[in-house]
């Protein structure tokens, strides 16, 4: 792409400044400061509430500036995508060989999306950038207790009070779809002390957490900015798109749960997230709620970040399928529940999207068609422009929708669930599912059967006690 090899050229440097920490009574504003030279400065903002009562004074804890200083390292991505520099200068703290290659290896996967919608053919693995650290950062990491070693690895980070802060309580991500509300409902019957994490607030996460029960201080909520010249040169046309936004929920995660004395963050990510957009590649939408993302955080964070919450999601072996067949059961959150992208700032469905689209359909085996057109306030399977992106869902089309959807195969089985339950009630079939009847799919997945069942993913990372839990409640073939 022209405009990706000019930008590199015009705009050769991006810097990770610093970060500046201010801290009063009520909250933890973290401000940090990046720059693509010549081009643009950013100064992006988050803010962490505190818990009641909280005297510590976090800007002093030797782990929270680790993950402080990590959160800006997955922020920093945002902004350097706008010019794609080829040197990304950090000196806001310091990183060892090891460190780079993580974070190289985050970057370019979870831009996957970014450079395929946007045609970069030229960027690799190897070459798309190049991390340096300045001298001065090594010593003043040093400075705070990390021992270095002879390879240039961190050695010997602990954290400061860790067993006292740790309660045994869970922080679950909120984002107010149908996924969370299951991890909520699951955690409840283990009788865990939960604790809900929403970023930027919105109708449906605050109306999940009140349905769920949770009072004003089992609600954190933290807010995160972004700079106003990044809009505008998204605006004039400099490059744009898709970033890891799922690696940003986990490093704020665990900062917001470190600020509450909780022991685990429990993510809703399930094991279809696993499947590339594009049949044939690597290509990603949800590659940061991917399995590999889990693991490799889980890796950062046993390194470099130790005594930090326990990171997992509690979904992971879990299909879509068997969620949407757990969350059919909790009516409570039918009319609340909300994953469109395209209705997020209205709150609702629009009804029209990819998105939508796989929500109806996989929960469509479940709930009555009166039920599910309810959530909607429309019969998506009788719209016919929808036909393109059914296509896309059952893998007709090469590429799946670049939204957060389940996999090929458990598309395909819902669907043949929900055409033999419309016909053994003698329901006729909505103009979607009649179409869907002529294809080869059909045939395929109706031989195969019900796949998923009674699904489980051993490649997780779920304690015991709570994977027994997901065993028996969404894998057991009910």
């Amino acid at each position: 792409m022209k405009q990706y090899l000019s930008l590199r050229e015009q705009y050769p440097r991006f810097a990770y400044r610093g970060y500046e920490i201010e801290e009063n009574e009520s909250c933890l504003r973290l401000t940090y400061r990046f720059e693509t030279v010549g081009l643009s400065e950013f100064a992006p903002v988050w803010v962490f509430p505190k818990a009641e009562g909280d005297c510590h004074r976090w800007s002093k804890d030797r782990l929270m500036q680790d993950m402080i200083f990590s959160l800006g390292m997955v922020e920093l991505v945002s902004y350097w995508k706008i010019a794609c520099p080829p040197t990304v200068a950090v000196e806001a703290g310091w990183l060892n060989q090891d460190q780079i290659d993580w974070w190289k290896d985050l970057y370019f996967n979870g831009l996957g999306e970014f450079f395929y919608v946007n045609g970069i053919e030229e960027a690799d693995p190897n070459h798309f950038m190049n991390i340096r650290c300045a001298g001065r950062c090594k010593e003043r990491h040093a400075a705070w207790g990390a021992e270095i070693d002879g390879n240039g690895k961190a050695a010997g980070i602990s954290a400061v009070n860790s067993d006292s802060l740790a309660s045994g309580g869970v922080l679950v991500p909120i984002g107010g779809g149908k996924d969370s509300a299951v991890t909520l409902e699951l955690l409840r019957l283990a009788g865990k002390s939960i604790y809900a994490y929403i970023i930027n607030p919105r109708g449906a996460t605050i109306h999940t957490t009140e349905v769920a029960g949770l009072d004003a201080a089992h609600v954190i909520s933290a807010k995160r900015t972004l700079d106003p010249n990044m809009l505008e040169l998204n605006r004039q046309g400099y490059l744009n798109g898709h970033t890891p936004f799922s690696a940003l929920v986990a490093f704020s995660g665990i900062i917001a749960a470190r600020m509450h004395g909780l022991s685990m963050v429990a993510l809703s990510n399930e094991s279809s997230a696993n499947e590339s957009t594009v049949q044939g590649s690597t290509v990603n939408h949800q590659y940061s709620k991917s399995f590999k993302f889990e693991e490799d955080f889980h890796y950062y964070q046993t390194t470099y970040l130790r005594g930090s919450a326990y990171y997992f999601s509690l979904l992971r072996p879990l299909s879509e399928f068997q969620i949407a067949r757990y969350f059919a059961g909790q009516k409570q959150y039918h009319g609340i529940f909300r994953s469109c992208n395209a209705g997020s700032r209205t709150d609702s469905w629009c009804g029209h999207c990819p998105k939508c689209l796989f929500v109806y359909l996989i929960l469509s085996p479940f709930l009555t068609p009166q039920e599910v057109m309810d959530i909607f306030g429309r019969n998506m399977l009788d719209d016919w422009d929808m036909k393109e992106t059914l296509d896309q869902l059952i893998g007709i089309e090469e590429e799946k929708p670049f939204e957060c959807v389940g996999s090929r195969d458990e598309i395909n089985t819902a669907i043949v669930l929900t055409i033999k339950g419309l016909e053994e009630a003698g329901e006729a079939l909505p103009r979607l599912l009649s179409y869907y009847k002529t294809t080869d799919l059909y045939r395929t997945y109706e031989a195969k059967g019900d796949q998923y069942s009674s699904y489980y993913d051993g490649n997780n990372l779920v304690p015991d006690d709570l994977a027994r839990l997901v065993r028996k409640y969404c894998a057991d073939g009910l």
